[in-house]
């Protein structure tokens, strides 16, 4: 049976039981702890079309289609698909800030063009195909967010997606589990710029960050490839600086010879150099400066990724959706640069960085102690084990009955830490 047939007869897919949709196709994907196999029936009973499997003990009719492995197949459905849809697919990662870019891009393209961009962080194996198989033909363009843990794992999703022009936000220190170490992460961030040296057009890219011109070299990405974007160089055509940052970022850009402000909703300097790469990408894409402007100064981030939020006793920066070396060290950094009073910080534990873990815990440890805070709350097993005279909680839920008995109010308080820590339980204390 022709299965991209069946995917254009029932173009939805599903892959749990829980959120089944009338008429799609269930794929049984495997996991370390499940095995959609034995719910293949289930997704049948409730309304899919066909379910797709590959272990024959559960194909009892011609509705269950046996496959050799379903997350293959599903891979190869998706670069089937994408390539019949034709357009223009754009690929965003980096350790830092590629969620964010990601989205800021979106809004700017979203101006002039019908845009499909990866939704929440379904930037892996298995998002990045669902994604693409979200495609149609009123879509034009694309965008991707592509997220790694471990080696090759760019290579693999460009791949599926085959992306025409890539963007790489930076390189940073995190999932040394996976990578190994920094170079680890160089080398498979840059599996991006090697699929559009080989196969794409061109690529966006910071010229003020000496890793990316490295891997771009390493690649041999030629100059004509290469659309720069900058906070230093003042000839580019997209340069941009800091003008505010109290705490939304506010900025000047240059976009081809005219120049604008922008008032952002995002919080942190760090953010500057993602505002300029969506200012970029929409400049060559052809949307209007106007546009360009009213797009970033619109976007308003969410999942707690720099969200501003006041409270009937605080003013909180919660940016509690993920956490790394690199990023707990900037949000730390751009938090003491804020000109407001009664400073707290409440950090939890950065999680994949396997061998390296105890060091660089110890590292934002030392960094805190060179910083005047009013208070600090580290909270996480890692942290827990650093050498501080910092308090320190085993988890977030030991640091909620602390709150309850000393309620922390009047505070300018940053949370920041990796997904697992849960910090976002606390706001309600706050």
């Amino acid at each position: 049976m022709d299965l991209y047939s069946l995917f254009e007869k029932y173009p939805q897919i599903c892959t749990d039981t829980r959120d089944v949709v009338e008429n799609s196709l269930f794929f049984a994907l495997r996991g370390e702890n499940f095995d959609a196999n034995a719910f293949a029936a289930q997704a049948l009973e409730k309304g899919c079309a066909y379910a797709i499997i590959d272990d024959a003990q559960y194909a009892v009719n011609e509705q269950f289609i046996l496959v050799e492995n379903v997350l293959k197949t599903l891979q190869d459905l998706a670069n089937h698909h994408r390539k019949k849809w034709g357009k223009t697919v754009l690929a965003i990662t980096g350790t830092n800030g590629k969620t964010t870019t990601k989205e800021l891009i979106s809004n700017v393209l979203s101006e002039k063009y019908k845009v499909l961009f990866t939704q929440g962080n379904h930037n892996n194996h298995i998002g990045v195909p669902l994604t693409l198989l979200q495609l149609t033909d009123n879509h034009d363009i694309a965008v991707i967010e592509m997220g790694a843990n471990h080696l090759h794992e760019i290579s693999e999703l460009c791949a599926i997606a085959e992306p025409d022009f890539g963007l790489i936000t930076n390189v940073g220190r995190a999932h040394f589990e996976g990578f190994g170490s920094f170079e680890g992460v160089m080398q498979t961030k840059s599996e991006l710029y090697e699929w559009i040296a080989d196969n794409g057009t061109d690529i966006f890219i910071n010229e003020d960050n000496m890793f990316l011109a490295q891997m771009a070299d390493n690649k041999k990405i030629n100059k004509k490839q290469r659309i720069h974007y900058s906070l230093k160089n003042k000839k580019l055509d997209i340069f941009g600086k800091v003008t505010d940052c109290s705490p939304f970022l506010k900025m000047n850009i240059k976009i081809g010879g005219q120049n604008i402000d922008i008032q952002t909703n995002l919080i942190g300097a760090y953010n500057a150099e993602n505002v300029l790469a969506a200012a970029s990408v929409g400049h060559f894409f052809g949307i209007e400066t106007e546009k360009i402007q009213l797009a970033l100064e619109n976007y308003k981030p969410t999942n707690n990724r720099s969200q501003y939020f006041a409270t009937q006793q605080n003013k909180l920066i919660i940016d509690a959706y993920n956490a790394n070396p690199t990023s707990m060290y900037e949000a730390i950094l751009n938090f003491e640069k804020l000109k407001v009073a009664n400073k707290v910080v409440i950090l939890g534990d950065m999680h994949e960085l396997g061998s390296e873990s105890q060091s660089e815990h110890q590292k934002i440890v030392h960094l805190l102690e060179d910083c005047k805070f009013d208070d600090y709350f580290l909270i996480g097993e890692n942290f827990s084990q650093t050498y501080t005279w910092f308090q320190t909680f085993a988890n977030t839920d030991d640091f909620i009955n602390y709150l309850k008995l000393n309620e922390l109010r009047d505070f300018n308080i940053l949370i920041k830490g990796s997904r697992a820590v849960k910090l976002e339980k606390i706001i309600d204390f706050l």
